[in-house]
């Protein structure tokens, strides 16, 4: 089991905390977290990009010559994909982009993306953080502090004045326990676990709740 450094907000030692092995210690495996994170940014495509065949593209409705006897190329509608103004060709049309990942790799991918962190020693423990109001200069304050440059805030569940305290300030991002993922985890270098969220954490892998072999 890892033991590691719990710090206050002004980053004094505050003592120490065991992260469960199953959890913070995962063997990494890049291709399983390539596959997830591409899940989930491919699932965020809104996928509402469209281009007008011939069968919407208004116009057409008569010849515009006769078949023969003109001298020019034969034409059976303005509206055709060669003509100016008229329809696109195999142009992009609405569809959905996500593709299913098992929720068991998902839960091991989140595992991995944790121990990731551990191992490169980009995790940070804070016991808690509370602010005497709810002003951007104050967090700025805790952030200049625990020394972050680029991280990520986990809290036990979402507190709006730290949201609120924290929405201004570049390279920065809260989310509660639950809403944890791989791909905000290794987009930021650090991760910062309040103490309290620790237990949330291990719970939605050892209480039963996502399981990853």
């Amino acid at each position: 089991m890892a033991t590691v450094t719990v710090y206050d907000q002004n980053k004094q030692e505050s003592g120490e905390i065991t992260l469960e092995p199953e959890v913070f210690e995962v063997a990494v495996r890049p291709e399983i977290l390539h596959l997830v994170v591409r899940a989930q940014l491919a699932a965020k495509r809104a996928g509402t990009h469209n281009a007008k065949t011939r069968a919407y593209v208004s116009g057409g409705g008569s010849k515009p010559w006769k078949q023969k006897g003109t001298g020019r190329a034969r034409s059976g509608s303005n509206r055709s994909p060669v003509w100016r103004g008229g329809a696109i060709v195999f142009g992009p049309s609405p569809r959905d982009y996500s593709f299913k990942v098992n929720s068991k790799v998902r839960a091991l991918a989140l595992r991995m993306a944790l121990s990731s962190r551990l191992e490169s020693k980009d995790l940070l423990v804070v016991k808690d953080i509370t602010l005497p109001e709810v002003k951007t200069k104050h967090f700025a304050g805790v952030v200049r502090a625990l020394e972050l440059k680029k991280a990520l805030i986990v809290l036990p569940e979402m507190n709006d004045d730290l949201a609120r305290s924290a929405r201004n300030i570049p390279d920065i991002k809260l989310l509660c326990a639950s809403q944890l993922n791989v791909a905000d985890i290794l987009k930021h270098k650090t991760l910062v676990l309040l103490e309290k969220a620790v237990e949330p954490i291990v719970k939605r892998f050892v209480g039963g709740e996502e399981k990853g072999e």
